[in-house]
């Protein structure tokens, strides 16, 4: 039980499983329903969810589970959560335990995730890649490596069919870009820190992601010239390149926004959004664009007023109506403020921001998230709050285990391509719902070949002659169209 809070509880019925709560924000009614764990099925949900081809999202935590060291959940869109894998259920944890980042859907159609160790023989490893189906089957494929790669932060799957990834170790100790295949390869691509004064950037926290120029982009939360923080970009065999700085304090009030403790989104134009902790005229952080060329802009200025709300803590997401959604978020156990319980905006290109929904901390209430949300097929928005929820026989606001929580802001329907980028002959995964009886799926109108596997996903193969732009699917229902756009390599 984690320690007790200051403001008033709210009574409500604790045998309800699922609790919706309704919020008016500028005249259009914004409806979150709450998906509680149990602690069985997961403790502290410090990571996101994945949606995948059975139509239901998976998320980890790092702890929970019979063992507490962890486990992956199942939510459906109607708001079961069942545990699917506990961790370290094989002697001396040889399975893996904590698994701190969401697992990832390949074009396979199966899931791919890392642990943050291994023991084998009495031999502690540093990470493992582990492969989940949708029908439960955990496979613990290999141990990424033996030493100076503990506490994996993340991976990303990348066009040639490799995950990429940040974690700890190095040549410094300060922390690596690597690549891992799924046979086990393992290289490392960059250590962080290896310049004098860390000017190429210490301590990310997530993983970069692969923009439509084949290359990686990501954030650093300090080293750099002002030690606080970069963007770099990193290309596929490992040329690294800082492309920003951000600024210091003792230079001002930091207006372009300092300390990024998030990763990036790529818009439609091509360009990287991310936010940052601090610095702006409101001195409580930024959301900024910058290019792939490193041209920089401030999209936002976090005022006083976010800061009763909370910090932006994670990832912004781009919606399929082109605006980027984010959460605020507080800290991790044992270091969060307990009046910023966290909240859910929506920022327009142009800088226009709403907060859509404003978490409040209370008996049954999840609050404080830590993670990005991500638009499901259905249009909605869903996420994980690493705190609150209802408690298993307790009776202060913060005995719950945390929740996966489900955003309806008036998004359409549409679907989602695994792969988002792939040459001609790239077979691709779209999910989506009611896919059965489909009867085209064009890649920015040229036609493609596919089958429909169920109402909730179609495999393609990316055809002759098609360029980037919209994936568009007839369904009998009408077209759904893709978010993001489909980029067509070569």
């Amino acid at each position: 039980m984690k320690g007790s809070k200051s403001l008033a509880t709210v009574g409500l019925v604790l045998a309800c499983t699922v609790i919706t709560i309704s919020l008016a924000v500028c005249a259009q009614a914004q409806t979150l329903t709450q998906f509680d764990l149990n602690g069985q099925t997961g403790y502290e949900p410090y990571t996101t969810v994945t949606q995948a081809t059975d139509g239901n999202f998976y998320g980890t935590t790092g702890f929970g589970g019979p063992n507490f060291e962890g486990n992956i959940f199942r939510v459906t869109p109607s708001g079961e959560v069942t545990n699917v894998h506990n961790f370290c259920q094989e002697p001396n944890c040889a399975d893996g335990w904590a698994g701190n980042w969401p697992p990832i859907l390949a074009s396979n159609g199966n899931l791919y995730g890392v642990t943050e160790g291994q023991t084998v023989d009495g031999v502690t490893y540093g990470q493992t890649l582990y492969r989940l189906t949708v029908d439960g089957e955990f496979t613990n494929l290999f141990s990424i490596c033996s030493s100076g790669c503990s506490h994996p932060l993340g991976i990303t799957l990348a066009r040639d069919g490799n995950f990429y990834g940040v974690g700890g170790g190095g040549s410094s100790n300060n922390g690596t870009i690597f690549r891992v295949s799924l046979n086990g390869q393992y290289t490392v691509l960059h250590s962080f820190c290896v310049l004098p004064n860390c000017i190429d950037g210490n301590y990310a926290l997530y993983p970069p992601i692969q923009g439509n120029d084949g290359n990686f982009y990501g954030t650093t939360l300090v080293g750099g010239s002002e030690n606080t923080g970069v963007v770099y970009k990193i290309t596929p065999s490992g040329t690294y390149t800082v492309i920003h700085n951000f600024c210091a304090f003792e230079n001002g009030n930091c207006p372009g926004g300092t300390y990024p403790a998030a990763g990036l989104v790529q818009d439609a134009d091509g360009n990287f959004v991310g936010a940052t902790q601090s610095g702006g005229t409101g001195y409580n952080g930024v959301v900024f664009k910058i290019t792939p060329a490193g041209q920089y802009s401030v999209i936002y200025n976090f005022d006083r007023a976010s800061a009763y709300v909370g910090w932006s803590s994670a990832a912004l997401t781009l919606g399929s109506d082109g605006n980027f959604y984010g959460v605020l978020g507080g800290g991790p156990s044992g270091s969060w403020d307990p009046d910023v319980s966290g909240g859910v905006y929506r920022l327009t290109p142009e800088g226009v921001y709403t907060l859509l929904y404003k978490f409040r901390e209370g008996l049954g209430y999840g609050f404080n998230p830590l993670a990005p949300v991500i638009q499901g097929t259905d249009g909605n928005l869903y996420g994980t709050d690493a705190f609150g929820g209802i408690p298993a026989g307790y009776l202060t606001p913060d005995d719950g285990y945390g929740t996966a929580f489900q955003l309806t802001t008036g998004l359409s329907p549409l679907v989602e391509t695994v792969p988002a980028a792939g040459p001609v002959g790239q077979s691709v995964i779209i999910l989506g719902n009611g896919l059965t009886g489909t009867t085209s799926v064009k890649f920015n109108g040229v036609e493609a070949e596919f089958t429909v596997e169920s109402d909730t996903y179609i495999k393609a193969t990316v055809p002759a002659g098609g360029t980037t732009g919209v994936v568009s699917v007839l369904t009998p229902s009408g077209t759904l169209n893709s978010n993001p756009q489909f980029a067509v390599s070569k």
